[in-house]
């Protein structure tokens, strides 16, 4: 009888790419796995009520470590999965010498060209509370500027109709993500440092079932780490070629093991 095991992992399509990788290894091993998504915070609050077994991924310490801090005694961290950051960025076109930081958004006339609405995604998302923080903290609002919830689609294709327009706009957005596999996005400098830094991307996984897995299936997800430049491109895959995670998942597998 084949083992089971409960994967969640956050609704985003490249938390599904991760969570397909992590699915393959442990197929590989003979066990059968149950993969359910929920938003943000409600997968964390499933986690430690023990509706799954494993989180992928936990991005600590800036962004998700409010959300696991109730269930951190009981949780192993098994490996990092990529190194995440959030950004306000621009498209390369909106020229740097205008816009080169957050403070000059602020400027008269970068204020006549820059579109007013910064759409994000989920209320839930790290890159959305720093947003509406630095809407605050940089006094956006003054000048026109706010920060709106959206689903992810209409977050992704805003900018890309923007850019097929070539309109100046905000985009909070953070690393690894499809878009930047596809287009160059800049930074913008956000010097009072709102963005939470750079976290690590945590497979984390409940004490009781990693006690279960065999040693040479720990070893290899301990060794698991595809990186934001993958990550990004598996998500470009699934948003934008049409692939399921697992097809994309094994798109990398075959590429990564012919290599």
């Amino acid at each position: 009888m084949k083992k089971t095991l409960r994967i969640g992992h956050i609704d985003l399509s490249f938390h599904a790419a991760s969570a397909a990788l992590v699915c393959t290894v442990f197929e590989k091993y003979g066990w059968q796995v149950e993969m359910t998504a929920s938003p943000h915070e409600e997968m964390f609050k499933r986690y430690g009520k023990g509706e799954v077994d494993m989180l992928v991924s936990a991005w600590l310490p800036a962004s998700h470590d409010v959300y696991l801090a109730p269930y951190q005694d009981n949780t192993v961290k098994l490996t990092v999965l990529y190194h995440p950051y959030c950004i306000w960025g621009v498209p390369d076109y909106v020229p740097v010498s205008d816009v080169s930081s957050v403070e000059d958004l602020l400027r008269p006339d970068v204020l006549l060209k820059m579109e007013k609405r910064i759409l994000g995604i989920n209320p839930g998302a790290g890159i959305s509370r720093f947003s509406r923080t630095m809407i605050e903290e940089y006094q956006l609002a003054d000048s026109g500027y706010y920060f709106e919830n959206g689903s992810e689609s209409a977050c992704y294709s805003t900018f890309e109709q923007a850019v097929s327009e070539q309109r100046w706009l905000v985009i909070p957005l953070w690393h690894p993500q499809f878009l930047h596999h596809r287009y160059t996005i800049r930074a913008l400098e956000e010097p009072k440092g709102l963005l939470g830094g750079q976290d690590e991307a945590t497979l984390i996984a409940s004490k009781s079932i990693t006690e279960t897995f065999e040693p040479q299936l720990l070893a290899e997800l301990q060794a698991l780490s595809p990186g934001n430049t993958v990550i990004s491109e598996l998500d470009y895959l699934i948003c934008r070629k049409n692939k399921t995670p697992g097809q994309a998942a094994e798109i990398w597998h075959q590429h990564h093991y012919q290599e």
